[in-house]
């Protein structure tokens, strides 16, 4: 790695104007964001200290997980130390002076055209699948069509000039995703958030030790300790049916008495264990879990 790290700049997986660009927008908004072309390539970023931060997608409401990031974390040598929740508004881009009745195409992530099925069989519209939202933004400034638009976020519209036809016509409406942000040193040194909401969330991954109901075992300790587990899935290992990793988010920071002694015990029933990051629990996380609608 880099000894010194470029300050005030954080990187994102896509084009500008992508939805990780809008949420370092939202989260960092006085840095300057790096786009790139791959989440390794974000990661790489702020290893090799061409940026300071990483602002990396982990998960939606619809969609669930984002594919590959869990395998990514624990081998990057980062750690957590925010996360960030970005609604998904989704908006009918086209280039200046076209009418909707106009548009006969419509360009962007399977994604994002799997969310505004309805819009666009009210308006005969054609999805096309193309790479991502923003880059399917781009493309439609470069080719200057009426017929052809673009489904992206308003921030796409912004920088490639494209007027805003239609604004908020995805299916679900409250579609949120659910952002990581990485560095390379962890802060274990914060109790509240910015707001100053004192929950804390503590992320990391383990495997089980190979004796009979482990895993049981090994969560054992949160149910007695009163830590409540807000996330665990579980993924393979280099392709093996019988490696099994599991990614979980608690409640609660490692130096508090019961989580100290829950991660005692399931240190115990694991084969390895590794924090990826201690981080204040975003307001808005609250906010999704009574259900109400996430704003920004």
């Amino acid at each position: 790695m880099s000894e010194s790290p470029v300050q005030n700049v954080i990187a994102f997986q896509g084009e500008p104007g992508a939805y990780s660009h809008q949420a370092c927008r939202s989260y960092r908004p006085q840095m300057e964001a790096l786009p790139c072309r791959t989440f390794e390539d974000t990661i790489e970023a702020v290893r090799s200290g061409r940026a300071e931060l990483a602002m990396l997608p982990v998960e939606n409401s619809t969609y669930g997980r984002v594919a590959d990031i869990h395998h990514l974390l624990p081998e990057t040598g980062l750690h957590i130390i925010d996360e960030g929740f970005v609604r998904v508004r989704i908006s009918l881009l086209a280039v200046p002076g076209t009418r909707l009745s106009e548009v006969s195409e419509a360009m962007s992530h399977p994604v994002l055209l799997g969310q505004c099925r309805g819009f666009l069989r009210r308006h005969a519209i054609h999805g096309l699948v193309g790479a991502d939202t923003a880059g399917s933004a781009l493309e439609v400034a470069r080719r200057g069509e009426k017929a052809l638009a673009a489904l992206a976020a308003p921030l796409a519209g912004e920088i490639y000039g494209l007027e805003e036809l239609a604004s908020g016509i995805e299916d679900r409406q409250n579609n949120t995703t659910r952002f990581l942000v990485m560095a390379r040193q962890p802060d274990f040194s914060r109790r509240t958030n910015p707001q100053g909401g004192a929950t804390m969330m503590t992320s990391f991954v383990f495997r089980v030790r190979n004796i009979p109901a482990a895993l049981y075992k090994a969560l054992g300790g949160f149910a007695t300790n009163g830590v409540n587990m807000t996330k665990l899935e579980s993924y393979m290992v280099d392709g093996v049916f019988t490696a099994t990793q599991f990614y979980a988010d608690i409640e609660g920071h490692p130096e508090d008495p019961h989580v100290a002694r829950a991660l005692e015990e399931l240190d115990y029933f694991t084969s390895s264990l590794n924090i990826l990051g201690v981080y204040p629990a975003d307001p808005l996380r609250a906010a999704q879990a009574r259900r109400e609608p996430v704003e920004g």
